[in-house]
């Protein structure tokens, strides 16, 4: 699970089942510091993009609303075993991720 990012493909019948779970505090800023009784900042992926070889297959459009460490899970058509799907994230406070894992 490097950067955060745990991948999980595998390919069956022409499809390739993607899975994966993004590790991440996803703030929505309207929760409460129970000992400062400060609001916490707002703090969430806001553009999460999957490729396959290279290729975008699916981008996310996340939000606050995404509860803490969000798991997507999608299809598409084609992919082979041993070919290359790339995770990466943008937040709203400009910082990313991304990892790499082979299809199974």
């Amino acid at each position: 699970m490097a950067n955060g990012i745990l991948i999980r493909s595998k390919v069956s019948g022409g499809e390739t089942l993607v899975r994966t779970s993004m590790k991440h505090p996803m703030e929505t800023g309207l929760r409460k510091d129970q000992k400062t009784g400060k609001k916490i900042p707002p703090h969430f992926i806001q553009v999460a993009k999957f490729e396959h070889n290279g290729k975008v297959v699916f981008t996310a459009n996340l939000g606050p609303a995404v509860s803490k460490n969000p798991y997507v899970s999608f299809k598409f058509k084609g992919g082979n075993k041993g070919d290359t799907i790339k995770v990466s994230w943008v937040d709203n406070k400009g910082k990313s991720a991304s990892n790499e894992d082979k299809i199974r």
